[in-house]
């Protein structure tokens, strides 16, 4: 009678089992201790695939706004995610899993922006179990209230938490002696370097013209928004 080659058999479980894996969703949501529902990861997600698309409806930022203007200034809950200086995608309106996706610090996952359209990609390999985040970077604006960290409070947990959704706010340059200041200031003063200031300007001043208007909140950066 024939002997099985049992290394031939192990070969094949092993795919059996790659296959059931491969089956299984990438994620499953639950309630989260950072913050309500959230997004953990179902299987081991390599670092660079892309879990899952942001979806919702795309709207224009004026259409955002007049959505949430009656929304409580101290509420945090968010499913806006701005585009660009155009678009807003409100995931609370025909969004998918990604809208649960947490805010965290020091996060596993990025969001992406290939043609006009946002992805969630990790950005480094996540065990199952882990939940899933990454950074709203949510913008300022010089009309948010004097307590709008507080409103916008991080609770992830990490070790180098800055306790905030909203991006970092600028640290203050160092001020020169006003002598040095003066005489690297004079040093420029050349006619060479006068027209180059002059060009650089008209060029400024052109791109300002073209350049979309402002008058909603936070469509500089893709990422989150703050209603």
């Amino acid at each position: 009678m024939p002997r099985r080659d049992q290394s031939s058999d192990s070969r094949l479980n092993d795919l059996r089992v790659k296959k059931r894996a491969s089956r299984l969703p990438l994620f499953e949501v639950r309630h989260s201790r950072i913050h309500g529902y959230g997004v953990f990861a179902a299987r081991r997600i390599r670092k660079g695939t892309t879990v899952i698309e942001y979806l919702g409806d795309r709207v224009s930022h004026d259409e955002a706004d007049a959505r949430y203007e009656d929304k409580d200034p101290n509420d945090n809950h968010t499913f806006l995610f701005t585009v660009d200086s155009r678009i807003v995608i409100d995931g609370g309106v025909g969004g998918n899993e990604a809208r649960y996706i947490n805010h965290g610090c020091d996060p596993n996952c990025a969001s992406t922006t290939q043609k006009k359209r946002i992805y969630v990609e990790a950005i480094r390999t996540i065990q199952p179990g882990e939940e899933l985040a990454y950074d709203y970077q949510i913008e300022r604006d010089p009309e948010d209230p004097p307590n709008v960290d507080e409103i916008f409070a991080c609770r992830c947990g990490a070790e180098k938490c800055r306790g905030s959704m909203l991006v970092a706010r600028k640290k203050p340059g160092k001020r020169r002696p006003a002598k040095a200041a003066a005489k690297k200031a004079a040093r420029r003063t050349t006619a060479k370097e006068g027209r180059k200031t002059a060009r650089r300007a008209a060029r400024r001043s052109k791109e300002s013209d073209r350049s979309p208007a402002r008058a909603t909140r936070r469509r500089a950066r893709s990422g989150r928004r703050g209603r």
